[in-house]
């Protein structure tokens, strides 16, 4: 058929002759500017899937399609090509034009939608959002990579996810979402503010999560990424912890569940009126809470499971999640965390045995295994003399590797070193120790158990995230402006927004906690020639995350003398002047002699003297898919490949590298490493400054083994390094299974910071 005979079907059901010239005359707009792109190869390339009556729509996503296909390493600027078109795309479906409309038209548009919050009038005047409108720079769409477009237009700008509207381009999301946050401050300076946090977003220096790009602006009023909830061990604060994950699965959040205190099967209830059924059926109790409810179209539920690997079902609980077994023996649409501390090391270390206990038969051992490392061991050791408490005897070495077993074949068995979570903590073990993580292993947040959904003792760890961008990073003293920013942005975001269960407003009103991360690491490296595996990148590591650390702090101290102290600050303890530089563990110092840099001796007596507003400010998130929107490299991440061919629900979406042609040699990709020890060392040089956990992965690739299977003393021995580098948390075990080319990789969707969505790599 000659494409030029065909009929194009309009918006408004009219049907003319195709128009070639329009659509040459937008893709050439598209490819202005970029080198290894044909616009000739596109047009050929989509006009071959033309057909009569084709809409005007369906010829759009077309030449879109067409432009991602050609996507590769010998053409990386084709992302960029594809992006521009279905920002055009998306603007006609939006507005009705390519030019977006003034912002106060737009904003009252949408409020009378009931699709932006009502306050954003009621906050500003038009000649405000006059001023907006006149530091909005719509062109910024244009620099966006294809796969970012997508996920920008799959989860982030507002729509009807029934029937595909979308309402919104990404700088109007970008401006509003700065209006929102600063809405608070004096009219003197709000706009300011505002106009600093729009650039260092919509310039990609600042990076921020899921919740906030899709709810900020919006009626829906909760942004924190993560949320902890604790349980007890009566049917009561079980039911609570049950109704608390399905309220916050439903407004996006990801969940951490701490079940340990549950008791074993077989324990006496009501004097021993009754046997207890175990753990088995309240953990499928709680995993149908999460999964009861969908995130709005944005992500699904999940979560992980926290227990001790010293609790007396441990054995059964290690193989919850694998598929072997029956459905009876098995919750496997949870994660878990599994917790060690000191002593289960050195059992291990000494080929010694583990006592399994039920945690209600041995009073006040629980506690102690978060609160104090030496009173839980002298309880532990009495516990196991004691010959009238229920208990296991198993060896050390066949838990561990039978927990390490479970965490390869699975990917998602976690690890938390519950001792370094509170000997290298912001808080007082002995006030407030933290007892549990989160859904990606990067938070570390006091929490006490429900024991009703309305509990005012009761305590739910909220945690809101954001993560700066190293890849756009001149020099380190840009983080200090950044800093300053994010800190503002993120603490105003906790007044403004709800809290649905009373637990957690308390927390987060005492506590102010916020999570600081970072994305496009492997870029950043690789821009300054240095490597994970070989130490070259050590020094640079130090010297940046002390960077982050210091000026995170120096940014909430002034907060702090601007509106005050958090209410919890006097639990925390920066407030007796102890900084993170003073309990991390040495072994750092054997493999990294960088010194320090920054004047910490003058910030520790301003934070003595004026306090924190904000008990936490550093923790380090996968940023899986809202790295895609800075076109950057996910976390601390190394690339598996050149480039990433990502499946979501939007389809296939490829991305290349940053600065592929001209750093592509400096890129050291995953499976080049030779094993995980230069890894866990810059992770641990991390966590001598991040004051909460670090989402850090291990991986394995069975072909450099003579049997094709890693050896189990290759696994204990990078358990062990971790927690000798002071980690506290380790996230996915990846396995490479073979099949994928060495330039690239297909990674399933994976969703930033406790997002809530599945995570298999």
């Amino acid at each position: 058929m000659n494409t030029q005979n065909l009929l194009v079907t309009k918006r408004n059901g009219t049907q003319e002759p195709i128009d070639l010239e329009k659509i040459h005359k937008v893709i050439t707009w598209a490819a202005e500017g970029l080198e290894s792109v044909s616009v000739s190869e596109v047009e050929l390339k989509s006009q071959l899937q033309f057909h009569n009556g084709i809409t005007t729509s369906e010829i759009h996503e077309t030449i879109i399609k067409s432009a991602a296909d050609l996507i590769s390493e010998q053409s990386p600027d084709y992302q960029y090509l594809a992006a521009r078109l279905n920002i055009f795309h998306l603007r006609k479906k939006a507005f009705g034009q390519f030019e977006p409309p003034k912002l106060y038209e737009h904003v009252g548009k949408l409020v009378d939608q009931a699709r932006y919050d009502s306050h954003l009038l009621e906050d500003y005047t038009t000649e405000e959002f006059d001023q907006m409108d006149g530091f909005i720079d719509h062109s910024r769409d244009l620099n966006f990579s294809y796969a970012a477009v997508k996920q920008l237009e799959g989860k982030y700008l507002v729509q009807n996810r029934v029937t595909g509207e979308v309402f919104e381009s990404p700088q109007f999301l970008y401006v509003l979402i700065g209006a929102c946050l600063f809405a608070n401050y004096d009219k003197s300076v709000r706009l300011d503010y505002i106009r600093r946090f729009y650039n260092a977003v919509s310039q990609f220096k600042l990076s921020l999560p899921t919740p906030i790009m899709a709810g900020v602006r919006t009626p829906t009023r909760q942004f924190s990424s993560c949320v902890l909830i604790e349980s007890g061990d009566s049917l009561d604060s079980i039911n609570a912890t049950s109704a608390a994950i399905v309220r916050y699965v439903s407004q996006r959040a990801g969940i951490g569940i701490n079940a340990g205190r549950i008791r074993a099967l077989g324990s006496p209830i009501r004097g021993g009126e009754a046997f207890h059924t175990g753990c088995i059926p309240f953990f499928k109790h709680f995993q149908t809470a999460v999964k009861c409810c969908s995130q709005g179209g944005v992500r699904g539920g999940a979560a992980t499971l926290f227990y001790p690997i010293w609790h007396f079902e441990a054995e059964e609980l290690l193989v919850l999640k694998n598929n072997r077994g029956v459905e009876e023996n098995r919750v496997r649409h949870l994660d878990y965390g599994v917790q060690l501390n000191r002593l289960m090391y050195t059992r291990l270390i000494q080929n010694g045995d583990i006592t399994l206990f039920s945690p209600s038969d041995v009073p006040g051992m629980y506690d102690a295994f978060f609160e104090n490392q030496d009173k839980f061991e002298q309880l532990y050791v009495e516990a196991e003399q004691n010959p009238a408490i229920r208990k296991k005897t198993v060896k050390a070495v066949d838990l561990f590797s039978a927990l390490m077993q479970e965490r390869a074949s699975t990917g998602r068995i976690y690890i938390q070193n519950v001792d370094h979570c509170n000997t290298h903590s912001p808080f007082d073990p002995a006030q407030a120790p933290v007892r549990q993580s989160n859904l990606c292993l990067e938070i570390a947040l006091p929490t006490k158990p429900l024991k009703d959904i309305n509990d005012p003792e009761g305590e739910i760890a909220l945690c809101t995230l954001a993560a700066f961008n190293l890849g756009t990073l001149d020099n380190l003293g840009e983080l200090e402006e950044l800093s300053d920013l994010i800190v503002r942005a993120l603490d105003s975001l906790l007044s403004y927004q709800n809290y649905p269960v009373p637990a957690a407003k308390k927390g987060s009103d005492a506590r102010r906690t916020l999570g600081v991360g970072v994305i496009n690491y492997a870029y950043y490296l690789a821009k300054n020639g240095v490597k994970y595996s070989d130490g070259s990148a050590n020094g640079l590591t130090h010297k940046t995350f002390e960077a982050i650390q210091y000026y995170l702090l120096k940014a909430s101290n002034q907060l702090a003398k601007e509106q005050g102290a958090c209410s919890a600050f006097d639990e925390t303890n920066y407030a007796k002047g102890i900084l993170p530089i003073d309990t991390y563990k040495s072994e750092v110092d054997t493999f990294c002699e960088e010194p320090l840099h920054l004047d910490w001796e003058s910030l520790r007596e301003d934070i003595k003297t004026h306090g924190l507003r904000n008990s936490t400010l550093t923790a380090l998130m996968p940023s899986e898919t809202s790295s895609q929107i800075s076109n950057a490299t996910n976390g601390i991440e190394p690339p598996r490949g050149f480039i990433s061919v990502k499946a979501s629900k939007d389809g296939i979406l490829k991305q290349v590298v940053p600065d592929y042609e001209n750093v592509k040699s400096n890129y050291e990709l995953l499976w080049q490493m030779p094993d995980n020890v230069g890894y866990l060392q810059l992770v641990g040089i991390m966590q001598k400054f991040v004051d909460q956990a670090i989402s850090a992965n291990t991986n394995y690739d069975p072909s450099k083994y003579s049997d094709g299977k890693v050896p189990m003393q290759i696994l204990l021995k990078d358990l062990l390094s971790a927690y000798k580098n002071g980690l506290k948390t380790l996230y996915y075990h990846n396995t490479r299974d073979g099949a994928e080319d060495a330039q690239s990789d297909i990674v399933e969707e994976e969703d930033d910071g406790c997002a809530g969505g599945a995570c298999k790599i």
